[in-house]
């Protein structure tokens, strides 16, 4: 295919095991986080450009409060998604429905949280996306704090920088590095096309089997 194959159209019609299959294809092995992370307040796939936030656990007074925290939200743009790299820490809900408010006013699309989150129902009534691996009724205030933006950052093992793609939905989260995108979302479009044939093919009866052999799917 020749055109772009834009952010809509992955939302439309990619998801993120296909998206892992094509990184496979090109030796990425290991682009989706090896932690927990699960989508808590809606169902639908999450696609945007990763805007990063890196967190440290605090156990002092903070004398500029959520100073980077703000700064980091006043900056996004259309289509971003917000990605807090706190190392899996649960000391407090990073992320709510106020700061959830803000993003989505200026065009964030959703939240990757690799640590606690909270006002999870008020998130869900909003319809803002957030993927986090647990939730927590404490403030960030005093607790944990963001040292730096739009820096490369770590989620699971898996490095993620500014600008990289990232697909989200209930099947996992996968990141994909800006160097290797146009390729890797051609071959996910491909063996989207390609299983829609085997999939057809064995509804009209051909077997798992010889289905493989003609497409070299499965």
């Amino acid at each position: 295919m020749a055109e772009t194959i834009t952010l809509d159209m992955i939302r439309e019609r990619l998801y993120s095991a296909v998206i892992c299959d094509a990184l496979d294809q090109h030796g990425y092995h290991g682009q989706s986080p090896r932690v927990g992370l699960r989508p808590l307040t809606c169902d639908r796939i999450l696609v945007g450009r990763c805007r990063t936030t890196l967190w440290a656990d605090m156990f002092h007074v903070d004398p500029r409060p959520y100073e980077l925290e703000l700064k980091a939200i006043d900056a996004l743009q259309a289509d971003d998604v917000m990605v807090a790299a706190a190392g899996g820490s649960m000391r407090s809900g990073m992320w709510g429905e106020l700061l959830s408010t803000a993003a989505g006013n200026r065009g964030c699309v959703g939240a990757i949280v690799d640590g606690a989150v909270r006002d999870v129902r008020q998130m869900r009534q909003i319809g803002f996306p957030v993927w986090a691996a647990g939730t927590s009724p404490y403030d960030s205030r005093d607790r944990q704090r963001v040292i730096d933006i739009d820096v490369p950052v770590q989620i699971g093992g898996v490095v993620v920088s500014p600008g990289d793609l990232v697909v989200a939905d209930e099947d996992g989260i996968v990141f994909v590095p800006r160097d290797v995108e146009s390729d890797v979302l051609r071959a996910a479009w491909e063996k989207v096309h390609a299983e829609n044939m085997v999939r057809d093919a064995i509804r009209d009866g051909m077997l798992a089997s010889e289905a493989f052999a003609r497409y070299g799917v499965l």
